[in-house]
């Protein structure tokens, strides 16, 4: 009998620590994402900012994985080109992006540094800061999409076979600690800083130091390709081919998983934007207080979504855990538009939905699809998630400024005025109730494709 050849995925200790420094990235890359969300009120007395304008501000993050189908190129690109060249160009990216993004709301640019007269030629609606932030947002977005469908391939590449369940849960509860670090801490930063913009700038540092970890990790990942090459040469039938995006968009299961994943995350990402606002608007809380309500739902996820990692790989059940947190979705959201129930204890609940369905969903991917197409359709679920990202945030802005006519951001500022969120967050309970009718869609599929979504991680 041939000795098994064990590689460096085989040591439990390193593999678990490639998986901490792979999540730091992504912990990195959602801080940035979510620490501008608490600062709301700072853009709407220092640069006149309008709902419609910030929800365009979070919306432009998406803009490229649609329109220019980023996730997907990326996702291809990823597939052919590997982990560590496609990662570093994307981390760059994602970091750049963020560098443009704290400069468009610096002191030195909003006094006429480099590139504000050039903005102010155009657009005369929107202010320099406004559209200069909006270019490094488009900029991290084009980066950031794809950064996590390098780290999604890296969990795979290390864990399947194994604790792949568990370490996507793991993953996920340490990106989700960057969210809840954001609101909670973004302003406080700002509140106690000699400008509150500090806080940005101190959110893009973050990628910078992000940057270095993913540099660290592909020195592992080179020596563990070289290891794998010796115990097996890749075939032509293990090489992605561009007709193999083609079998991932007939394939009934993951279609219905990736819509899944649209609505599922349009319910919640948007809602996290804009949650600072709300509960400050309808509860009348400090900004600072609300930032620290908008951060339970990280905290909650950073818990709980490894424990229901561990639980899909022990027990499976993963299609049921998916319908059960979308129905938690729908609860919140109508409980927040049309009740007073605590938001504390609302958001905690949030919490629990936000780990039950990517907890389950995220390992289910790699049972539906092959592991060479992993990538592409990592990236094929990100465009499409990014198109309800790109719309709701919007949408949200926009039903507010229309569903509160007369209220300027000069009021709210003053305390003279607040914003009734009612209708916005009963568009986010609609999408919940979609993701409900795709979960349950997806657990009836799963009966006769075969793929397992209800059994154990590593059962056949």
């Amino acid at each position: 009998m041939s000795t098994i050849q064990k590689t460096l995925k085989d040591n439990t200790a390193l593999r678990w620590g490639i998986l901490i420094l792979i999540a730091f990235v992504q912990a990195a890359n959602y801080y940035f994402y979510d620490a501008i969300s608490p600062l709301k009120r700072d853009l709407e007395e220092h640069f006149n900012f309008t709902n419609t304008d910030f929800g365009l501000f979070v919306s432009a993050y998406s803009i490229p994985n649609i329109f220019l189908l980023m996730c997907i190129w990326g996702g291809i690109i990823l597939d052919k080109l590997g982990i560590r060249r496609t990662g570093f160009l994307f981390v760059f990216l994602m970091t750049g992006g963020a560098m443009i993004t704290a400069y468009g709301a610096s002191n030195y640019y909003s006094e006429g540094g480099f590139g504000f007269g050039f903005m102010n030629t155009f657009l005369p609606t929107y202010s320099p800061e406004l559209k200069m932030m909006l270019l490094g947002r488009f900029f991290f977005g084009l980066g950031a999409e794809t950064s996590i469908v390098v780290v999604s391939k890296v969990i795979v590449k290390w864990f399947k076979g194994k604790e792949l369940a568990m370490a996507f849960g793991f993953k996920i509860g340490i990106a989700r600690a960057g969210s809840w670090a954001a609101f909670y801490f973004s302003p406080v930063i700002a509140a106690n800083s000699s400008s509150w913009n500090v806080a940005i700038w101190f959110a893009a540092m973050l990628l910078v130091i992000a940057m270095l970890a993913f540099l660290v990790y592909t020195m592992f990942d080179k020596r563990l390709d070289k290891q794998i090459d010796k115990i097996k040469l890749l075939g032509d039938d293990e090489v992605f081919h561009m007709s193999d995006l083609m079998k991932l968009v007939t394939n009934r299961s993951f279609i219905f998983v990736t819509l899944l994943c649209m609505t599922f995350y349009s319910a919640v990402f948007p809602f996290q934007s804009f949650s600072p606002d709300f509960f400050l608007n309808k509860f009348g809380f400090t900004q600072e207080m609300s930032g620290k309500i908008a951060s339970l739902l990280s905290i909650g996820t950073t818990f709980f979504t490894p424990l229901v990692g561990l639980f899909v790989d022990k027990k499976g059940r993963s299609a049921t855990l998916m319908i059960f947190g979308s129905i938690l979705i729908v609860f919140v959201h109508l409980s927040f538009a049309l009740t007073m129930i605590s938001p504390i204890f609302l958001m905690i609940v949030l919490g629990i939905a936000f780990s039950l369905v990517p907890a389950a969903m995220w390992p289910s991917v790699a049972k539906i699809v092959d592991e060479r197409r992993i990538g592409s359709a990592y990236g094929t679920m990100f465009a499409v998630q990014n198109l309800g990202l790109w719309i709701f945030p919007l949408l949200i802005g926009i039903i507010l400024d229309k569903t509160n006519p007369g209220v300027t951001p000069e009021d709210v500022s003053n305390g003279t005025a607040t914003y009734d969120y009612t209708l916005a967050i009963l568009m986010l309970a609609m999408l919940g109730v979609l993701g409900v009718i795709f979960a349950l869609l997806l657990k009836r599929a799963d009966k006769t494709s075969g793929y397992g979504l209800e059994l154990p991680s590593n059962a056949k």
